[in-house]
């Protein structure tokens, strides 16, 4: 018996009868010999840490554009703290925690430059429009390894395109970074909007810190906490009616009082008339995007969406600097 034979029979022998067993997987797009040490899921989770697109999220923004400090979240910290709250609820909940890790890992690789300024701009260029959730299954499918794709199961690509708020995962495992998604995103953005000065804790509705608490850690422990205990012995993960509404009122007081405060959005105008040079100016000239794109336009994707593509896997920074690199003259340029 192989270790991954063993492991997968001590996933039979512990894991919740409702967890998706990795020897159960519908499998990869292109049948490939299993692995003699691990499991399914734990060969996607890899695959994903070590692909391009993943290293790319470190100079992503997350919520505030080139903020002056260090501690800050970016892309690639929102997906550790997804992936970390996530495996604490499917490990209390013998789920399989393989699987949640590499679906939240990979949930947020189609993110563009600039973070949703970069969304909504690509959304306008495209025809079919651009939905980050899409472009992440379109990532691992297709542009990841030089146009090969990471070839990932069925699951882990199910629970990546699931993952936003309107989504239906097909696992449970899907379903639990599906919340902790949000509840990452809620609670570390308040953090970053006080480090910013764009709010202070006592802002947030005292009804509502009465049932979520009155610190990030203490939310995160309601949440988290809540998540387990309704969700135990069940076919579903879910959350308390409290507990649910308390926290969608919370994501709506964050939308109306820091993801649209100019503090937090005054350069995105900025950044979207950036990006939609770079998109004109690819578009004119094809020929300057990377190998790997071209060769798709090549064999007949339409040449909007290979820039796009080729576009919203920039980080900030290499957006800028190809845009000083296109449109500033050569003196003006800031190495």
């Amino acid at each position: 018996m192989t270790i991954r034979e063993q492991m997968e029979q001590r996933e039979r022998e512990y894991l919740n009868p409702y967890a998706f067993l990795s020897e159960n997987s519908r499998g990869r797009d292109i049948p490939e010999p299993q692995c003699d040490i691990r499991p399914v899921y734990q060969r996607d989770r890899d695959r994903i840490l070590h692909s391009k697109s993943f290293r790319r999220l470190k100079d992503k923004t997350q919520v505030f554009l080139s903020p002056r400090g260090d501690h800050y979240r970016t892309r690639l910290t929102h997906v550790l703290e997804v992936s970390q709250n996530a495996r604490t609820i499917a490990k209390a909940l013998r789920l399989n925690e393989d699987l949640v890790e590499a679906v939240a890992l990979g949930h947020d690789l189609g993110h563009t430059p600039f973070g949703h300024a970069g969304e909504r701009t690509r959304d306008r260029l495209c025809e079919g429009g651009f939905r980050h959730n899409v472009q992440s299954v379109r990532i691992v499918e297709k542009l990841e390894k030089d146009g090969e794709g990471l070839n990932l199961t069925w699951e882990v690509r199910d629970g990546i395109l699931n993952h936003k708020t309107s989504g239906n995962p097909s696992t449970l495992e899907g379903k639990i970074v599906r919340l902790s998604d949000k509840i990452a995103y809620i609670n570390h953005d308040i953090d970053d909007a006080i480090r910013a000065h764009v709010m202070v804790e006592e802002d947030i509705p005292l009804a509502l810190r009465q049932v979520l608490g009155f610190s990030t850690r203490e939310r995160l422990n309601t949440l988290i906490h809540d998540i387990i205990t309704t969700s135990q012995n069940q076919n579903d993960i879910r959350m308390s009616g409290e507990v649910e509404r308390a926290m969608n009122e919370l994501r709506a007081f964050m939308f109306a009082h820091v993801y649209t405060n100019p503090v937090a959005k005054g350069e995105e105008d900025r950044a979207e008339g950036l990006l939609e040079r770079l998109f004109t100016y690819y578009m004119e000239h094809p020929g300057e995007i990377s190998r790997t794109n071209y060769h798709m336009l090549e064999m007949g994707e339409p040449k909007d969406r290979i820039i796009c593509d080729y576009i919203a896997g920039m980080t900030d920074q290499y957006a800028i600097a190809k845009y000083n690199e296109i449109f500033l003259p050569k003196q003006w340029q800031v190495y």
